[in-house]
């Protein structure tokens, strides 16, 4: 897989500066590339670098960045660049095509042109399975279920029945999509189970990262929105909605009946309480706790920041004393404003 310079930059709609003809076979960092790697300056906390780095070309945003380069594609957003490059270099995933002999499919099954099933990969009764889809080894995709175009499942990766996914869409290992959402009604000091009889429905371009789990619906849907981006290890409960391209980071938990609006960035170890509403183009700093609705967009922050632990532990005094400061603030505004009065008599 390599690539001239030239060709990269028509890619990117760039300009080239130097050799169009380098030949470029990988991309690298600024720090560790070499002379056949692409790399990109998107931080300018970075910049101090391209006069040592060692990478064959860089992109980056302006003449001026490239000015102590031999070799250069000028893009007006380098980072995007790099990401619609990082396509071309992607290696081969899996060494079988079709399905894999060990691989247990049912018989009323549809699937569609190119699909690849790996080892000891489970497909279920009336299973449907988009054309170009891959699932991985080891990964089971329950009764009912629907897979869209080019869809990828990585390596054990469990979907319980009828959960249904669109196109372009990537689960990476060990995230598990359908299972009961928690719901238990109280009966006498014990739980009585609620089944879940809904579903969960996901749009396009969606990715899942490892060991996420999407719970299914009570009776309506989950719903995932086209081009939502969801990192590892988080938690989505029953009956959450989240809306088009909004990005969840690592570790965020989202209970049941939340809805999230379109373009929001959540992130990461989040916690957002249920049944609560969030606007679109909403940003959640990293370990908040979002306890009721957000009507407004905008960028919204809990909890306390590091600090040397005596000076946290006397602002943690401080803030369990905050109630208290609050009435003697009180008083003390009632006093002044009873000498005021005395005072203009």
């Amino acid at each position: 897989m390599s690539y001239t310079l030239g060709q990269l930059a028509e890619k990117v709609g760039g300009v080239v500066k130097g050799d169009s003809n380098l030949v470029i076979d990988r991309l690298g960092t600024l720090e560790k590339g070499t002379k056949n790697e692409l790399s990109f300056l998107a931080n300018p906390k970075y910049q101090s670098q391209l006069a040592e780095t060692n990478a064959g070309a860089v992109l980056v945003k302006n003449e001026e960045l490239a000015i102590d380069l031999d070799h250069a594609i000028i893009v007006a957003n380098p980072y995007l660049a790099f990401a619609q490059l990082s396509h071309l270099f992607v290696p081969l995933k899996e060494s079988w095509l079709s399905v894999h002999p060990s691989a247990v499919v049912a018989d009323d099954v549809q699937l569609g042109n190119n699909v690849v099933i790996g080892p000891n990969a489970v497909i279920d009764s009336g299973v449907i399975i988009g054309d170009d889809c891959v699932i991985g080894a080891n990964t089971v995709v329950s009764r009912g279920c629907s897979l869209g175009r080019a869809t990828r499942l990585y390596p054990n990766v469990t979907f319980y029945h009828d959960v249904s996914v669109g196109a372009d869409c990537i689960f990476h290992s060990g995230c598990i999509v359908g299972a009961d959402g928690f719901g238990f009604a109280p009966n006498n000091g014990e739980w009585e189970k609620i089944d879940q009889l809904g579903s969960v429905v996901i749009g396009d371009r969606v990715e899942i990262g490892s060991s996420t789990t999407i719970d299914r619906g009570a009776i309506e849907n989950t719903q995932i929105g086209h081009g939502v981006k969801i990192d590892n290890q988080v938690q989505i409960a029953h009956n959450v909605v989240i809306g088009d391209n909004t990005a969840i980071a690592a570790g965020a938990a989202i209970a049941g009946s939340a809805r999230i609006g379109a373009s929001c960035t959540i992130s990461g170890c989040v916690g957002i309480a249920g049944h609560i509403t969030i606007t679109d183009h909403v940003h959640i700093t990293a370990m908040s706790m979002v306890s009721k609705s957000i009507p407004e967009a905008g960028s919204y922050s809990s909890g306390m920041g590091m600090e040397p632990t005596p000076k946290w532990r006397r602002s943690v005094a401080r803030f369990r004393r905050i109630d208290n400061m609050a009435k003697q603030i009180t008083t003390l505004e009632q006093k002044i404003n009873k000498l005021s009065e005395k005072v203009d008599v």
